[in-house]
Formats: C-alpha cells, sequence, structure tokens
C-alpha cells in the first residue's frame, strides 16, 4: 500500500514571532504564529511543526503558552521542538496540546532519553530533529559521499546549529530507530532558506539507512523540489516554510501540482 505523502508547514519561533534565515543565521520575522497555524490548519496541511529555535542555545524551556494557544487554533497533528530535555518537560508540553515533541540536542547529548520518551509517550509521539552541514574534512568511521568529484561527509549540529558534534549523520540515523524514534525530521543547514531545493543526497542516504518515516527539511522553494524529494529519497514529508510564509505558493496549490505527478496526497 502506498502512504500519503504529508506536506508540513514549519513555523521556527524566536521571542513570540515567526522567522526565517538562511542556513540557520541571518534571522528574520514573517509573521504572527496564531495567524500563520490557522492559516495552514485551514488550507489542509497535513501537520504543523513548531519550533522554539533558540531555547536549548538559551538553556530555557518552551513557550508553553503559545504552544497552548497555536494547539487550540488547529485541527491538525502538532510537532513541538525545542530545548526539550527530560520526560516531565516532555510531558509537559504534550499537556499543553502537542501531539509529538522534537527533540535534537538533548539526544545527541543523552540517547537512552529517546527510549525512554518512547516508554514514557509511545514512539508515534517521538520524533529526532536532525540538523545536517556537509563537513569536507574528512575522517575516519565516517560515511564518505562524492559529488562533483568532493568528498564529503554529512555531520549532526546542535543548539539551533550553532555546534559541530562529530557525530555521522548516518550513523546517527541508525541509531535513533534502535533507541526508539518513531519518526526523523531532517535538516540540511546548507540549503535552509536557500529555496534551492532539498538536499537530495542526505535525504536518500538517511531515508535508506531507516526503517522510520523521514520529514526532508531545508530548502524547498518551489513544488517540484518536494515532487524531486519524494520522487528520488522517497521521504515521508516535506518540510516548507519560505513557500508558505511568503505565498509564493498556497499548500493546495502545491498538492494539486504533487497529484498530478502522481504522487498520492490529501487533498
Amino acid at each position: 500500500m502506498t502512504l500519503t505523502k504529508r506536506i508540513i508547514p514549519c513555523l521556527d519561533v524566536n521571542d513570540y514571532k515567526v522567522v526565517k534565515g538562511l542556513n540557520f543565521s541571518s534571522i528574520s520575522n514573517v509573521g504572527n504564529p496564531i495567524f500563520l497555524a490557522k492559516k495552514y490548519s485551514d488550507a489542509c496541511a497535513d501537520e504543523l511543526i513548531f519550533l522554539d529555535i533558540t531555547a536549548s542555545q538559551e538553556h530555557r524551556k518552551i513557550m508553553k503558552s503559545l504552544v497552548a494557544e497555536v494547539a487550540t487554533t488547529i485541527d491538525i497533528p502538532f510537532t513541538v521542538g525545542g530545548g526539550i530535555s527530560n520526560i516531565e518537560h516532555a510531558r509537559d508540553i504534550l499537556l499543553h496540546g502537542a501531539d509529538k515533541i522534537a527533540v535534537n540536542t538533548a539526544a545527541v547529548k543523552n540517547p537512552k532519553l529517546i527510549k525512554q520518551l518512547m516508554n514514557a509517550f509511545g514512539k508515534q509521539c517521538v520524533v529526532v530533529a536532525m540538523d545536517v552541514k556537509r563537513n569536507y574534512n574528512l575522517s575516519e568511521n565516517k560515511n564518505i559521499f562524492v559529488q562533483n568529484g568532493k568528498k564529503f561527509w554529512f555531520e549532526v549540529y546542535i543548539y539551533g546549529g550553532k555546534e559541530a558534534t562529530g557525530l555521522d549523520a548516518i550513523y546517527w540515523t541508525q541509531k535513533v530507530k534502535n533507541f526508539g524514534a518513531g519518526e526523523i525530521l531532517l535538516t540540511s543547514i546548507d540549503m535552509d532558506g536557500t529555496k534551492n531545493g532539498y538536499d537530495l543526497d542526505l535525504t536518500t542516504a538517511v531515508v535508506n539507512n531507516t526503517s522510520i518515516p523521514v520529514i526532508a527539511s531545508g530548502g524547498c522553494g518551489h513544488p517540484q523540489h518536494m515532487l524531486d524529494v519524494f520522487q528520488i529519497s522517497n521521504a515521508s514529508g516535506a518540510l516548507a516554510a519560505s513557500i508558505f510564509h511568503y505565498d509564493s505558493y498556497s499548500i493546495q496549490k502545491v498538492k494539486k501540482f504533487l497529484q498530478q505527478n502522481d504522487i498520492d496526497v490529501r487533498l
């Protein structure tokens, strides 16, 4: 059976405002999170992802009141991430209306947290977010890729893309499933905000190394980019921000384009 592909808008939130950047920097305000959440829910987005992008870096908790307000505004599945570091905090976010929680920094620092979250809330609630960048400094025990004659490996970053970990993304992909993740949110830092398309090498490699769903993120600027990532990598979902925030394309226009190209989507 062919699973329906998901189109997922993302709200990157900083100081109660939705923001957008380029390669995880050059951040600018783009709108009100409550307004945008309702807009995307009404437009039949399949899910909504809310990321408090500075919570981990600032060592603080997610803005729970804002999460609760967004949750009451929408009627689609709702994933929340940013600064979640323990079971109690995750439970608090779920009680404030989230359907799933996303962890990145805390999971890298303490992989056992993934299993703890799975045991407490079920695998379906646990999303491991992976922020990944190409590293051209070759190292032993890394999965090496080649493009245009250049060799590189994919490195996981934490603290909102600010800190390199030395962790190979393909290795980490295989580990997070074993620890109990139900899904991976995969963001290419290199492609983030460029509108030049997803990192297809990265997404394909991650999809091919796990059996859990993978959401592609970073670089979408046109419906064709979503078509490419579904056809080439077989990702389960495509996350986008800029094309929806700036009304370049509506969610329905994207879905109709995909359907016309034989991608099974929910209209």
